[in-house]
C-alpha cells in the first residue's frame, strides 16, 4: 500500500511527452476495488494538486480531426485531445460544431472555415502556423478534405512546409463500402458529382465501365435525378446500396438494382445526406473485347453526344483493348 501511494505521489513529477495537453484519464475499478480505489486517488490528492485537463503544448502544425458522422460517441479520444489543446479549431459551420464542442466540453476558440471563406482565411492561418500555432481543422461531420473544405489548405501547408497531421476517424464512405456488401478490395470514391447536367453524366459514364465499386455522396433532394442518371449510364440491372442516416437513430442500407432502386425510391423523399455504392463493371482485363463489342460500346457513347476522341478514351480505359485499334474503328465507323 505504501509504495502504490509513493508511486502516485510521485507520478505528477515524472517527465511528461511532447503533447502535455491531454484528456483526464479514466478510472475504472470494479465494486469490490473501488473502496480502495477511491482512497488511493483521494491520498494522492491531498498531497499534489492533479495535472490541469488541457494546455496548449500540441506541437505547431494543421490538425485534420474527423468528427462523428451521426453518433457523438465514434469520436476518438486522441481527436478530443487534439480539440482540446490547439490554439484554434477551424469548423465549417461553428454553431454545428459548437455542439460537439459543448457535449465534451471543450473551450478552444472556434473560427468559421467553409468554401466561402477558405481563400480569405487562408493567409491568416498560414501566418499563425508560421508563428507556432496549433490548428485544428473539423467539417460539420466525418474527415475534412474529403468532399469537404480544407483539401487547398493541406495542400499550401505541405508547400510551405507546415506539417499536416491527420487525426484519423469517421467518414460517410467507409462506414458505407464496410457494410454493404459489395467488394472492397478496389473502389472508387467518386462524392459529389458536378451541378452541371452534361458534366454529371459524363462522369457516370467513367463510372460506368469500372471493375471497381464506385461510391457517390448525394443530397437528398437530390437522388431522384441521381438513380434516372445513374440507371442510364449503368444499367438496371446494376447493383447498388443505398446507405442512409450512417450510425443514426434511423440509420438505413436499402440493398436491391438500380431499377429496383428507381422504383423503390420513386415517391419516397428522404432525408439526410446519402451514400450510394454501385458494384463495378464486371470485365475480364486478360480478354481481348471484339470488335463488335467496341462497336456497341462506341455507338452508344457517340449516340450520347460524345465527340469521337471522348468516346474512344472512355472505351479505352474500359477495357484492355488498345487507343490506337479503338481509334481506327472509331474512324472506319464515324469518320473524322
Amino acid at each position: 500500500m505504501a509504495s502504490l501511494l509513493r508511486l502516485q505521489v510521485l507520478a505528477p513529477a515524472l517527465n511528461v511527452p511532447r503533447h502535455r495537453c491531454f484528456l483526464p484519464p479514466l478510472r475504472i475499478a470494479s465494486a469490490a476495488t473501488a473502496p480502495l480505489a477511491r482512497r488511493l486517488s483521494t491520498a494522492a490528492s491531498t498531497s499534489s494538486p492533479e495535472p490541469p485537463s488541457s494546455e496548449p503544448n500540441l506541437e505547431s502544425g494543421l490538425y485534420l480531426v474527423a468528427t462523428p458522422i451521426g453518433n457523438l460517441e465514434d469520436i476518438t479520444l486522441r481527436a478530443l485531445r487534439v480539440l482540446k489543446c490547439a490554439n484554434v479549431i477551424l469548423s465549417e459551420d461553428t454553431r454545428h460544431s459548437g455542439k460537439l464542442l459543448q457535449h465534451y466540453n471543450i473551450k478552444t476558440p472556434l473560427l468559421s472555415f467553409h468554401k466561402f471563406n477558405e481563400r480569405e482565411r487562408e493567409p491568416s492561418i498560414l501566418r499563425r502556423l508560421h508563428e507556432g500555432e496549433a490548428v485544428a481543422l473539423i467539417s460539420d461531420a466525418g474527415t475534412p478534405g474529403i468532399s469537404d473544405p480544407g483539401m487547398e489548405l493541406a495542400r499550401l501547408c505541405a508547400a510551405e512546409k507546415i506539417s499536416v497531421v491527420p487525426i484519423p476517424g469517421p467518414s460517410a464512405a467507409i462506414a458505407a463500402l464496410s457494410a454493404s456488401g459489395l467488394p472492397s478490395n478496389e473502389f472508387t470514391f467518386v462524392g459529389f458529382l458536378p451541378k452541371h447536367a452534361r458534366s454529371r453524366r459524363d462522369r457516370l459514364e467513367i463510372s460506368a465501365r469500372e471493375a471497381a465499386t464506385q461510391i457517390f455522396y448525394v443530397p437528398p433532394h437530390g437522388i431522384h435525378q441521381f438513380l434516372v442518371d445513374a440507371a442510364s449510364s449503368f444499367g438496371d440491372s446494376r447493383s447498388c446500396v443505398i446507405a442512409r442516416e450512417i450510425t443514426k437513430l434511423h440509420e438505413e442500407f436499402w440493398r436491391g438494382t438500380l431499377g429496383e432502386a428507381n422504383e423503390a425510391f420513386a415517391t419516397r423523399q428522404p432525408k439526410g445526406e446519402i451514400t450510394v455504392l454501385i458494384e463495378g463493371q464486371l470485365i475480364s482485363v486478360d480478354e481481348t473485347p471484339s470488335e463488335d463489342f467496341l462497336e456497341h460500346e462506341l455507338r452508344e457513347l457517340m449516340a450520347k453526344g460524345h465527340t469521337l476522341s471522348a468516346a474512344v478514351k472512355l472505351v479505352t480505359e474500359a477495357t484492355s483493348a488498345k487507343k490506337k485499334d479503338v481509334y481506327a474503328l472509331a474512324l472506319r465507323l464515324f469518320g473524322k
